[in-house]
C-alpha cells in the first residue's frame, strides 16, 4: 500500500487547480503528479489517499487504480478483471458495486460489460473463499468498483470516497439546482480569492449576492477557517480491509489541530429569498462557520457594498427564466422576486452591472455562467473568461473589474 496508482477525477476547467492542491498535500511532483483531462494522477501511499480524501476540496472522489490493459471484447474484460487480487480490498461477506463509463468503446451495451467484470470478481471470489462470493448492494455497497473503456483500453478502480467528495456532510437545508461545493471552490481557486497549493487567501473581503443555500460563502468560510473539507463525513475507505483505525484518526486529529479560531477575511453573503438565508445560516452552523461568515437578506438589484472593497463570487440563476428582485415585487409570489422582462434574464443582468457600476468601484466580480455573451448582455468587458463545467453544462467564469463610471463595453 505504499505505492498506489490514484486518479482523482474533476469537473472539466478544474484540473490544473486540483493539481496544485495535490502537491500541496502529497509533496508529490513530476511523473509522480500528472494533470490529465478531467482529473489528475499521483503516486501516493494508502495514508496519502485517506489524506486527499480528508482535505481536497476540488477533487470528486480518490480512485485507486488496479488494472490498466487493452480489450477488444466482454470476454477480455472478464480476464482483466479475474486477474485483479479483489480479496485484499473487501471480503466475500461484503456487498460491492460496479459503475461503468465508456468513450468511444466499441461495445454496444455496457450493461453486458459491467456484467462480465461482476461475474469475474465473484467467480474470483467463489475459487478462493470455498465457493462464498460477495453480493451485488447498489444503494450503499461496502465497496464500489469503476471501470472505464476508452477505445481500446479498460481501466478499473476501486473507491475509497464512497459518497461523492461535493457531499462534505453540511448541507441538509437546499434550494434548487444547488451548487456543487466542488465548483464552489473551483470558483474561489479562479477568481485568486483561494490559493490551493499554498493555502494562501486574498486580504479583501468576499461577497456573494445570490447566495442560495451558502454553498460559495460556507466554502470559502471553511477554507478561511482551515476546517477540512471531509470532517463531517464518512467515507468509503473505512470499509476497506486495509483501513486503519489509528492512522485513520492520527489525520483527523492532525487536521482538527490545523484548523483556526477565526478567519481572516470578511465573508459576506445574501439572497433576495429570506427563506434561503435562513437555509444558509443553518448550513454555516452545520458546517462549523456561523461565526466567519455573515448572510443577509436583500436583492441583489438594491444591496450595497458590505466592505470597502473586495471580491464578488456568484453563480446567478439561469435557466429557461431567470426572476429578478425588487421592491415592487414584494407582495408577489416567489418571497418578493418578479419574472425579468426577458426569458434570458437579460434586464436582470443589465441592472446589476449598472447597479456595481454605480456602487461596487474597487470591486472584483466573477460569475459563473453558461450564457457566452453575458459581457454583452450586461454592457461589461471582461478582463478574463475561464472555462469550465458545472456538471454537463459548459460554462465561462467571467471576470469583471468594477471602475467608477465604467464606459459600456464596445463590443
Amino acid at each position: 500500500m505504499n505505492d498506489l496508482s490514484l486518479f482523482l477525477p474533476c469537473a472539466a476547467g478544474v484540473e490544473d487547480f486540483l493539481a496544485q492542491e495535490v502537491h500541496a498535500l502529497t509533496g508529490r511532483v513530476g511523473q509522480e503528479l500528472l494533470t490529465l483531462r478531467g482529473g489528475v494522477r499521483v503516486r501516493a501511499d494508502w495514508r496519502e489517499a485517506m489524506k486527499l480524501n480528508l482535505h481536497s476540496r476540488l477533487a470528486q472522489r480518490v480512485l485507486i487504480e488496479l488494472a490498466h490493459a487493452p480489450y477488444r471484447n466482454e470476454n477480455d474484460l472478464y480476464a482483466i478483471a479475474s486477474g485483479v487480487a479483489w480479496e485484499i480490498w473487501f471480503t466475500p461477506k461484503q456487498t460491492f458495486k460496479i459503475e461503468t463509463t465508456a468513450q468511444h468503446s466499441p461495445l454496444t451495451s455496457l450493461n453486458f460489460a459491467t456484467l462480465r467484470i461482476k461475474d469475474a470478481i465473484a467467480d474470483r471470489f467463489r475459487a478462493k473463499a470455498n465457493g462464498v462470493r460477495p453480493s451485488i448492494e447498489t444503494q450503499w455497497p461496502d465497496a464500489r468498483v469503476f471501470a472505464h473503456l476508452a477505445t481500446d483500453q479498460c481501466t478499473l478502480y476501486i473507491d475509497t470516497s464512497g459518497e461523492p467528495l461535493f457531499k462534505r456532510g453540511w448541507r441538509q437545508d437546499k434550494g434548487d439546482a444547488p451548487l456543487k461545493e466542488t465548483l464552489a471552490a473551483a470558483m474561489l481557486a479562479a477568481s485568486g480569492w483561494w490559493n490551493p497549493e499554498t493555502g494562501e487567501l486574498a486580504s479583501q473581503a468576499l461577497y456573494d449576492p445570490c447566495c442560495g443555500s451558502g454553498t460559495i460563502a460556507i466554502e470559502a468560510a471553511q477554507i478561511a477557517r482551515g476546517i477540512a473539507a471531509g470532517s463531517l463525513r464518512r467515507f468509503g475507505f473505512e470499509k476497506l480491509l486495509p483501513f486503519q483505525a489509528h492512522v485513520w484518526s492520527g489525520l483527523k486529529a492532525e487536521a482538527a489541530a490545523a484548523a483556526r479560531a477565526e478567519a481572516p477575511s470578511a465573508i459576506f453573503g445574501s439572497d433576495v429569498s429570506h427563506r434561503m438565508v435562513d437555509f444558509a445560516e443553518r448550513n454555516a452552523e452545520r458546517a462549523g462557520v456561523a461565526e466567519a461568515v455573515q448572510f443577509r437578506g436583500g436583492d441583489a438589484l438594491q444591496r450595497m457594498p458590505p466592505a470597502e472593497s473586495g471580491v464578488i463570487v456568484l453563480n446567478p440563476p439561469y435557466g429557461e427564466r431567470i426572476e429578478v428582485g425588487g421592491v415592487a415585487a414584494a407582495g408577489s409570489k416567489g418571497g418578493g422576486r418578479e419574472e425579468a422582462q426577458t426569458e434570458d434574464g437579460g434586464e436582470f443582468f443589465v441592472q446589476l452591472a449598472s447597479h456595481w457600476k454605480k456602487n461596487y468601484a474597487g470591486w472584483t466580480a466573477w460569475v459563473l455562467t453558461p450564457d457566452l455573451q453575458l459581457p454583452k448582455r450586461m454592457r461589461l468587458k471582461e478582463s478574463r473568461r475561464v472555462p469550465m463545467w458545472n456538471g454537463p453544462i459548459e460554462c465561462r467564469l467571467f471576470r469583471f473589474d468594477m471602475v467608477a463610471g465604467s464606459a459600456r463595453s464596445r463590443v
